[in-house]
C-alpha cells in the first residue's frame, strides 16, 4: 500500500467519529512489513476519557497485536498533527515514523506549537506533515461548521 492508502484509512477512522459526536481524528500504525496493526479514531465524547485519542488508541491495539510496548519499525499514520500526550506515547512506544494529515495550531507537537520530537528524549521518530491535508482538514472544517 501506499502512503496515501494507509491515510485514507486513519480518513475511514475519523468518519467513523462523526455519529458519536467526537473530534473527527483517525489513525493507523503499520508494521515494518507493511500491515496495519493499529486503528484507533478518537472516543473522548463517545468514552469521556481524556486519554482516548486516536494515537493513543491506535498504539494500545498495536502493542496487542505484537505482544511487546515496543513498536519499533512501524509508521503511524494520524488525520491530524499529535498533541502533546499522544507526541509522549510516541516517543515511548519508540514509533519510528509519523505521517500526519492537517497541521494542529492550538497543540501540535510536531512544529505548530513545539516539536515535541527534536527534545532531548531518547528517541526520535521522523516526521511527515502534510499527507492528503486537504482531506484531513476538510473533515475537521465540516465538523466543527456543523457545531456552529
Amino acid at each position: 500500500m501506499t502512503h496515501e492508502a494507509y491515510m485514507q484509512e486513519a480518513l475511514h477512522q475519523a468518519r467513523a467519529c462523526l455519529e458519536h459526536g467526537d473530534v473527527p481524528v483517525g489513525c493507523v500504525i503499520v508494521s515494518s512489513e507493511g500491515e496495519i496493526i493499529g486503528r484507533g479514531r478518537n472516543r473522548r465524547e463517545e468514552e469521556g476519557r481524556a486519554t482516548a485519542h486516536a494515537e493513543v488508541e491506535a498504539i494500545n491495539m498495536a502493542c496487542a497485536t505484537l505482544g511487546s510496548w515496543r513498536l519499533t519499525g512501524c509508521t503511524l499514520y494520524v488525520t491530524l498533527e499529535p498533541c502533546p500526550m499522544c507526541a509522549g506515547a510516541i516517543i515511548n512506544s519508540r514509533i519510528a515514523c509519523v505521517r500526519y494529515g492537517a497541521k494542529e495550531d492550538k497543540s501540535g507537537c510536531c512544529g505548530s506549537v513545539l516539536n515535541l520530537f527534536e527534545e532531548r528524549f531518547n528517541h526520535h521518530p521522523r516526521i511527515y506533515g502534510g499527507l492528503l491535508e486537504g482531506e484531513c482538514r476538510g473533515i475537521l472544517e465540516e465538523f466543527f461548521s456543523a457545531l456552529r
